[in-house]
């Protein structure tokens, strides 16, 4: 008898550890799907604002909540606004994720002119934005530095990376639909300096703007 309640009380301990690691799994799928996302950074399209190996989240309601499947939006939030640092499904390739910065939403005019970037006719200042080469591309040698001027279309953005003059952007294939936009990045958790091959401790905590 005793033997049996033994056997009993096993079946019981592995029956709760069960339950509660598959509840924990439900719970970490739900919160990744519909609340927060980790990201990693792999090129450098938005230094400074984040270097490679950094390690942000990204808040997937911030603009609504989502179905995960078709991107419609169930219970709408807000919308990503100018300035913005968005994750989405890379247009050419869905399969990979980017991240850049709004730089105009539906029905803005944009045009870059010799690296200057107007949203409806006004200089669009980006306090971090850069540019590390100063030669400067007419528009006939490629899109990166003159370019447009070009209207924003309904439930689109145009997007650009900080680091100007090395950034595969809007600039190059125009528009991101908003049903491709995952969330809002916000905050960096972890950074690592491959080169240096140590921890950039001072960007932990860093919130993104």
């Amino acid at each position: 008898m005793s033997t049996e309640n033994e056997i009993y009380r096993q079946k019981s301990v592995f029956r709760e550890y069960a339950e509660a690691i598959i509840i924990a799994l439900i719970l970490a799928l739900f919160i990744r799907t519909f609340v927060v996302q980790a990201f990693k950074i792999p090129s450098s399209s938005m230094e400074p604002t984040l270097l490679i190996g950094d390690h942000l989240l990204v808040s997937k309601f911030s603009y609504g909540i989502k179905n995960p499947l078709s991107g419609e939006t169930w219970l709408a939030i807000g919308k990503p606004e100018r300035r913005d640092i968005i994750v989405f499904k890379y247009p050419v390739n869905p399969a990979q994720d980017f991240i850049k910065r709004v730089i105009g939403v539906a029905g803005d005019r944009i045009e870059v002119i010799d690296k200057e970037v107007f949203v409806n006719g006004k200089p669009f200042e980006v306090a971090r934005a850069v540019h590390r080469d100063s030669r400067v591309f007419p528009a006939d040698m490629g899109p990166r530095d003159n370019f447009g001027p070009v209207v924003v279309p309904a439930n689109s953005l145009f997007v650009m990376g900080d680091n100007r003059d090395n950034s595969h952007d809007s600039r190059f294939w125009k528009f991101v639909d908003l049903k491709e936009v995952k969330g809002k990045a916000f905050i960096l958790y972890w950074s690592w300096n491959n080169e240096k091959f140590g921890v950039r401790w001072r960007r932990f905590g860093k919130m993104l703007h």
